[in-house]
């Protein structure tokens, strides 16, 4: 008896195949289907700037080429530990705190395959990014989900205490917030690390939106009293300057953190493309009128887009921060998030993300609807007049 090629025997492993395909690759596929304007996946439909671009053609043409150093460019990271110390105060030795990832999701998987073990616990604010239970998965770890709700998506300090125990080992923290946009304040995360520092607790902090903040500012929690020796701050160079194909990020850490982080990155990716991290320089070097300007121009297309979801119906939750805004979608009258989705790409010609992904309980998000804002101002108002169709039904 011969055993067929398609037997149980082989096939996505039992701790990933819970997850199947990415809600993202669904919505682009059925955006692509029906010709919808693509409102769903988090990249932006313009170009970054000539500057960046330019130094990754002078890099290859200098004839850097050939793969770098497996913890990155010695003068990106002596870049990075600039940039640091201006936001944070911190004064960090680039060869031992600093390692350049294949963007931040891979900073994020070096990070929790590197540095947990079975059974360890790690809590997370959800609504999440959908890699870090994936991520989790690989290593047998066990994430523990905190709810932040709308309308406001406040953390609940004494829920988050009360969730530590003997086996925590790590909080981590997405701010700016994707998907709600929230943006925590010096006092929200001045009480995450008040239960760090009493639990012996290290901070992962997912930072990627940083220089993307309508109110407030982005308080950086490695500059927090007694946070330096127990914070991961996690960076990339796509979102603030509209490359993320080009997949550049970087984890900055203690030393001996970063021996774990390494570890695992040496067998994911080892190398980054050269090239592109020596154009990285270029932009951590950009002055600060790039980043005015930056999110000047992303502060219009938010009010853009919102105040059209608000005058078609939705219930929207305007972000502090992100390029993401999150909206209620029950007035229209769906069972939930996935099957309005799936009406607003095929019916509507909109593409958005079901934020049901985006939790543990998906129960949690079957009443909101994620918009990316993303886009060049056509494409917004191209979504916004079809988004009327809701509004006339």
């Amino acid at each position: 008896m011969t055993t067929s090629p398609h037997s149980t025997r082989h096939g996505t492993a039992a701790r990933l195949a819970q997850f199947g395909e990415s809600v993202f690759s669904e919505i682009s596929r059925l955006a692509a289907k029906h010709d919808a304007v693509n409102l769903g996946q988090g990249f932006p439909d313009f170009d970054g700037p000539d500057f960046v671009k330019e130094a990754a053609l002078r890099a290859i043409r200098d004839g850097h080429n050939q793969y770098a150093p497996m913890v990155g460019v010695p003068a990106l990271r002596e870049a990075v530990a600039a940039r640091f110390l201006e936001e944070t105060g911190l004064t960090v030795d680039p060869d031992q705190w600093v390692t350049v990832t294949c963007g931040c999701t891979e900073a994020i998987a070096a990070t929790l395959v590197g540095l947990t073990n079975p059974g360890d616990e790690v809590i997370i604010l959800e609504p999440f990014y959908d890699s870090y239970p994936a991520c989790l998965a690989m290593t047998d770890a066990v994430p523990r989900f905190l709810p932040i709700r709308p309308p406001d998506f406040r953390l609940d300090v004494d829920a988050l205490r009360s969730m530590v125990n003997e086996r925590t080992r790590f909080i981590l923290v997405n701010t700016p917030h994707n998907p709600c946009g929230k943006v925590y304040s010096a006092e929200e995360l001045d009480s995450i690390a008040a239960i760090a520092i009493e639990h012996d607790l290290v901070v992962i902090m997912d930072e990627v939106y940083d220089r993307l903040v309508f109110e407030g500012e982005h308080v950086y929690m490695a500059s927090r009293p007694g946070m330096a020796e127990r914070t991961i701050s996690l960076r990339s160079l796509g979102k603030t300057f509209s490359l993320t194909g080009w997949k550049i990020g970087w984890a900055v850490a203690p030393p001996h953190l970063t021996a774990g982080i390494r570890s695992a990155h040496q067998f994911f990716t080892f190398a980054v493309s050269t090239p592109f991290q020596h154009a990285t320089i270029a932009a951590l070097e950009a002055p600060q009128s790039y980043f005015d300007t930056f999110t000047s121009e992303y502060r219009a297309r938010r009010d853009l887009l919102c105040g059209a979801l608000d005058d078609v119906g939705f219930d929207v939750f305007t972000p502090a921060g992100t390029y993401f805004v999150l909206a209620d979608h029950t007035p229209f009258g769906f069972r939930d998030d996935v099957e309005f989705c799936r009406h607003l790409a095929s019916e509507v010609g909109v593409a958005a993300i079901p934020p049901s992904a985006f939790y543990h309980d998906p129960a949690e998000g079957r009443d909101l609807v994620r918009f990316a804002f993303c886009k060049s101002t056509p494409v917004l108002e191209a979504a916004i007049d079809r988004l009327q169709a809701l509004k006339r039904g």
